[in-house]
């Protein structure tokens, strides 16, 4: 290893030998309230906890700025010198291990490691793994942003002078692997790398600084394939079997540092353990294996068989009618493309033969409730599979129960579903893309707020959405975005209103539940950005459509977003295009300038905030004026309706403050009208469905949200609970009346209905930043008689329970509510009687 004169590098911060040091994000903007977010690790039961994270090269993890200058990086990019005529296609490709050494003269008394990779990394000393993080170092924007990861590394170094082996074990990840719905490959670069740097801080004071360069070595490892969408393949045989004569010198290459960054987000770990709750054999020979839970991660297969065993396992959401594991909705068939893809999820072992050893693939996820297993000798037992949980470790930070379990079961289903789609970014789903569509977490971060700490890891994900902005100010539909698709007809579908619009509204939120005003400040040029993108689309085009019927523009449609391509409300029941060209050429300006009035005002919100008060003016009424453009073409002079008479447009009417006040009462009604034309169905997709059932109980519609969610035909939230599912569905019909399953069964934005459960079932609603002022107001129906509900806000715990049945007199509610040490609630009973309280526990 390339060795560096002694020096004095920063100090790591103390903590006790053999714990992971506390990540501790500062939330800035609350006054004398800071909120402390413990990251510690969670091993395997097997693995010593030999290393703590540590931010040891920047004093504050969340700044965005790069982990040091170059000058400080004395290690050098390192890859496997593999022949480019010998590496194997995309998705298909090895893990490579990578060796170095290190010589401890002296006795050292602190010790940490900085490591990164183009590609991902399992990092070990001397055969022990350095931490229980995974997939490291993320998925980012990397011509932008790589992230390092800083482990303290004292107590497997201390008291050992001598030699040291550290190996690097490297494979594709998001970086060279398959990403997206294209499963394109090379994206970033045709060739991994790994990059790392020890510093050692001896007891006589002197340092030793050692990194990554010309001495190490790499060789093939025992990980015959290794790629997150179509899995990792293992010949156990060969581990610890690689023979000193095929270590080959890497190849050193000059990428430079300018890039290396540190996260504020938690890293990706595994979780949580399941135990399978069957395992069937639908043909001879093949056994399925239920996990009873849709997850995202991997199962731990213990009984691998004689050596030679081969093995296949193949990861799935849902069964066909044999009983058997069906992987044909996985499969990415879109009209853009030509010919259906890979469903991918499938891992394969070679057994060694030996006594205790496991197949446990770390260096890819799935999303799966069953495991197709062929090859095993069998009997498979549920004692020989461990399902996984793997995710960003994101700590909880509320909950819900009450005396209905199908609505418990909606309610896991949402979190589950969240926690499917928390790796590393926000997904849209863990199997066919694993894309961060910009859309999806913009509507689902108000309830991931209440649900989850994911303040560093929002702020992590939108330092890419920033990074991957076009000049032109457009948001890409994807962050991380993959660059095989800004090219093409997919470069086209980026900048859709409702998807941009998470670059306003996702910070807006992260201020509002954690005071978050550096947030607001750093994404303050990226909102300014996409906004005077909206503008001159709003003023510089009119669609086709309306030039067609109306040649002349009337004064308002300079504030009418009619052009671009939108996604508009997309998967409403029954709407799939079935002409996509048709969809991509349809006027969608309802939608659009609605989001235009809705990012403005919320703009001018963030500049008053941040001081900036012209920038609030100016947003303010350009709000007003695109409020206005929406009413003079969508709401009738005469009638006052309004159109397209759709539940999503009416909804978004009414949460968007796009009717005047004396047209709202009209507009719900004229709502739930539409409602009940559906036969008490919803008709609302991905954009509006969080807001259907609060915009009704807001408007004298309360018995009718309870109506719709308690329906149990599709399409509804209870249709997919009584079919079993255990996360939330992207289509209502995922799985039809014959029980054959549409595209993805695990997609959390239309799981966002919880957030009714939280707010109208318990009656919990934040109203002041960082939940200083709330308020209770329990709104029961639909035959509920109790619920809880409780919060873990910035100022501590807050807890909401009532019960119909414990109540005195056998009439009205019982009524108990915790609030935290400075802080107020406003609690109003079913009868409309109201109370103010201050911290303490309170029963009503």
């Amino acid at each position: 290893m390339h060795r560096a004169a002694t020096r004095r590098p920063r100090r790591v911060p103390e903590d006790a030998p053999g714990r992971v040091l506390r990540h501790t994000r500062r939330t800035r903007g609350i006054g004398s309230t800071d909120a402390e977010h413990p990251d510690g690790v969670l091993p395997r039961a097997d693995e010593s906890r030999q290393s703590r994270r540590v931010s040891a090269l920047t004093p504050d993890p969340t700044d965005p700025a790069p982990i040091a200058p170059p000058d400080a990086w004395q290690a050098q990019w390192v890859s496997p010198a593999v022949p480019a005529d010998e590496v194997p296609p995309g998705g298909r490709r090895p893990a490579y291990l990578l060796r170095g050494a290190v010589d401890v003269a002296a006795p050292v008394r602190r010790a940490v490691v900085h490591a990164t990779a183009h590609g991902i990394y399992e990092l070990s000393i001397d055969g022990t793994r350095v931490t229980a993080d995974e997939l490291t170092p993320g998925f980012t924007e990397y011509a932008h942003r790589v992230q390092v990861q800083s482990y303290d590394v004292t107590a497997m170094l201390a008291g050992a002078p001598g030699a040291h082996r550290l190996e690097a074990l490297l494979a594709d990840g998001w970086y060279r692997g398959q990403v997206g719905i294209l499963r394109a490959t090379d994206q970033w670069g045709d060739t991994t790398a790994f990059l790392a740097q020890l510093h050692l801080e001896h007891e006589d004071g002197t340092t030793t600084v050692v990194g990554t360069d010309e001495t190490w070595r790499w060789t093939p490892s025992y990980v015959l394939q290794a790629d997150l969408i179509e899995g990792q393949h293992e010949d156990r045989r060969l581990v610890g079997a690689e023979p000193e004569a095929g270590w080959q010198p890497v190849v050193v290459s000059d990428r430079g540092f300018d890039t290396l960054t540190t996260s504020p987000a938690p890293p990706v770990r595994p979780v949580e353990e399941i135990r399978p709750v069957g395992v069937t054999e639908p043909h001879p020979g093949t056994y399925v294996v239920d996990l009873g839970q849709n997850v995202n991660g991997r199962v731990r297969l213990s009984s691998l068989g004689p050596e030679g065993t081969a093995i296949t396992l193949t990861h799935g959401e849902a069964l066909g009618p044999d009983g058997d594991v069906t992987m044909t909705h996985l499969q990415p068939a879109m009209p853009f493309l030509p010919h259906p893809l890979s469903a991918g999820q499938v891992d394969r072992v070679v057994s060694a033969g030996r006594d205790g050893d496991v197949f446990e693939p770390r260096l890819t996820t799935h999303g799966f409730r069953y495991v197709r297993v062929e090859g095993h000798p069998g009997p498979l037992t549920a004692d020989d599979v461990t399902g996984v949980v793997v995710h960003t470790d994101l700590a909880p930070r509320g909950g819900f129960t009450c005396d209905d379990d199908r609505v418990n079961r909606l309610h896991d289903a949402a979190v589950w579903s969240f926690r499917g789609n928390a790796c590393d970014i926000p997904t849209d789903c863990p199997t066919r893309e694993r894309a961060g569509w910009t859309g999806d977490w913009q509507l689902y971060v108000p309830t991931a707020t209440y649900l989850y700490d994911v303040d560093g890891f929002s702020t992590k994900w939108l330092r890419d959405v920033a990074a991957g902005q076009w000049e032109d100010g457009t948001i890409g539909g994807m962050a991380p975005m993959p660059v095989a698709e800004m090219t093409g007809f997919l470069r086209t579908t980026n900048g859709s209103a409702g998807w941009g619009d998470a670059s306003v509204l996702v910070p807006w939120e992260l201020h509002e539940e954690y005071g978050d005003t550096a947030v607001l400040e750093e994404l303050w040029p990226t909102m300014v950005a996409w906004l005077d993108r909206t503008e001159r689309m709003a003023t510089g085009a009119r669609h086709p459509d309306r030039v067609a019927a109306r040649p002349e523009p009337l004064p308002h449609e300079q504030h009418l977003w009619d052009t671009g391509f939108h996604w508009g409300e997309w998967l409403e029941p029954g709407g799939e295009p079935a002409d996509f060209a048709a969809f991509i050429a349809a006027d969608k300006s309802d939608v659009a300038t609605a989001y235009y009035a809705w990012s403005t005002r919320h703009a001018a919100a963030i500049a008053r905030v941040l001081g900036r008060a012209e920038d609030a003016q100016r947003y303010a009424a350009l709000s007003a004026a695109v409020v206005d453009a929406w009413r003079c073409e969508f709401v009738d002079a005469g009638t006052g309706r309004v159109s397209p008479r759709t539940q999503a447009n009416l909804v978004r009417a009414l949460r968007f403050g796009l009717v005047p006040d004396e047209l709202r009462q009209q507009t719900a009604d004229d709502l739930a009208a539409l409602v009940r034309e559906a036969g008490t169905h919803l008709g609302t997709g991905f954009l509006s469905t969080p807001d259907l059932l609060p915009v009704l109980a807001d408007h004298g519609h309360l018995e009718l949200a309870y109506e719709l969610l308690f329906q149990d035909t599709q399409p509804s939230w209870l249709a997919m609970i009584d079919r079993g599912a255990t996360t939330v569905w992207e289509r209502w019909e995922g799985l039809d009346e014959d029980g054959v399953p549409h595209e993805s069964l695990n997609h959390y934005s239309k799981g966002a209905v919880v957030s009714f459960l939280h707010r109208y079932v318990a009656g919990l609603q934040r109203t002041a930043t960082t939940w200083r002022r709330f308020r209770v107001a329990p709104r029961p129906g639909g035959g509920i008689t109790s619920a809880s509900t409780w919060h873990d806000s910035v100022h501590g715990r807050i807890e909401v329970a009532w019960s119909s049945a414990a109540a005195p007199g056998g009439s009205g509610i019982s009524l108990h509510v915790t609030v935290p040490p400075g802080c107020t609630a406003d609690v109003v009973l079913p009868d409309g009687t109201a109370y103010e309280v201050g911290g303490g526990t309170h029963s009503f």
